[in-house]
């Protein structure tokens, strides 16, 4: 089956305006990848927020002091450790995606949307907290995280490295895979499925659409199933 779209961004815009996490998340059940959905505890600050991209992966690690000046690791003398350049290094249409630290700090704030947005970033997701709330929903930037939390990770934790592979609760990310997330989950598209995945995506929900009308016309949803094998 040839694509009907050309590049990423044509796939996500028309991925925007059709496609829902839920129907991503059954093709990929079908196809054999089912466990590609990331922890629930992970929603979107605004009920409306949507982020697909490229995934741009980060790793947190827990430190404990913020220039901790006898330390064998050179990160352990630099505040935020890698985060700054792992910030800077967004290309347009990646989502920053970090794991790795504690839930004792935020991983996200409004001064990072901020550059994430000049950068041209479609999103972040972080396992764990975010903070700046207000500014950030002034900035309007999708933020999917475990909820509001003020302290900050400056004394508590660092980025140790970005552009690697990371899981989030076995869920494994690949710098490159995509990451789609609406008030119903974040889920990971692995690289070497994604144009399945998305053109069975979108099969289905246009699909759903003419079940849904037969439904709302009364018909019984054992023979919907059994007529359209969609439910």
């Amino acid at each position: 089956m040839t694509d009907f779209w050309k590049d990423d961004a044509e796939l996500f815009a028309l991925a925007r305006g059709e496609l829902f996490t839920a129907v991503v998340g059954d093709v990929m059940d079908k196809l054999g990848f089912q466990h590609q959905f990331l922890p629930p505890a992970i929603h979107p600050l605004e009920r409306s927020m949507v982020t697909i991209g490229r995934a741009m992966t980060v790793l947190e690690a827990d430190f404990f002091e913020e220039a901790a000046g006898a330390s064998r690791n050179p990160l352990s003398g630099r505040p935020f450790g890698l985060m700054l350049d792992a910030l800077d290094d967004l290309k347009p249409n990646e989502v920053y995606i970090c794991t790795g630290g504690s839930p004792r700090y935020a991983l996200w704030g409004e001064l990072m949307s901020a550059r994430a947005i000049h950068c041209g970033a479609a999103g972040v997701v972080v396992d764990g907290y975010s903070r700046d709330t207000r500014g950030i929903l002034q900035l309007g930037f999708p933020c999917f995280s475990h909820g509001s939390y003020a302290q900050d990770q400056g004394p508590r934790g660092k980025v140790v490295d970005y552009r690697v592979p990371i899981e989030m609760a076995g869920t494994r990310i690949g710098p490159g895979d995509i990451v789609f997330g609406d008030l119903d989950g974040v889920c990971i598209v692995p690289r070497e499925v994604e144009r399945d995945v998305f053109r069975g995506a979108f099969e289905k929900a246009r699909g759903e659409k003419t079940v849904r009308k037969a439904l709302e016309q009364g018909m019984p949803a054992r023979e919907a199933f059994e007529k359209f094998g969609i439910l």
